[in-house]
């Protein structure tokens, strides 16, 4: 059982924890990144999200994520209340290297995952180089 105590200090310094965040639990998405090969992924922590309140823009090299965890109504006495509730938003600058045309996007376990693939124009690629000679030679750029 919880026991539920009136500390108006306590409830200033949670408010202010969820607006601004902590080093342990930031106030906006947790978020991973990491490069596997020629794609980059992605990953926010959504637990509680409905996937249909998840937005995914990109404009530019922009990527702005907005998603929401809507409040239980009802019949019933709060007795503590520490999960961040309303509208969130993340915004990421993407790089030129990548292609932002083919990201792909999937929600599963209350985890938003992003692969966004390596631009072609951004992969190592061989130069052919010619001499006056005529002979060929390759270069990798």
């Amino acid at each position: 059982m919880l026991i539920r105590t009136t500390d108006p200090f306590r409830d200033f310094d949670r408010l202010t924890q969820q607006l601004l965040g902590t080093t342990n639990r930031p106030a906006v998405m947790p978020m991973d990144a990491w490069r596997e090969g020629d794609t980059f992924t992605i990953e926010f922590d959504l637990p509680g999200v409905a996937p249909d309140s998840i937005d995914l823009d990109v404009e530019r090299n922009v990527l702005t994520v907005r998603a929401e965890r809507v409040a239980r109504n009802g019949d019933w006495e709060l007795l503590a209340s520490e999960r961040p509730r309303g509208m969130f938003s993340r915004q990421l600058v993407l790089g030129d290297n990548l292609d932002l045309d083919r990201i792909e996007a999937s929600y599963d376990g209350g985890v938003l995952r992003l692969r966004v693939p390596v631009a072609e124009k951004a992969k190592p690629r061989k130069i052919e180089v010619t001499s006056g000679h005529g002979d060929r030679t390759a270069i990798e750029a």
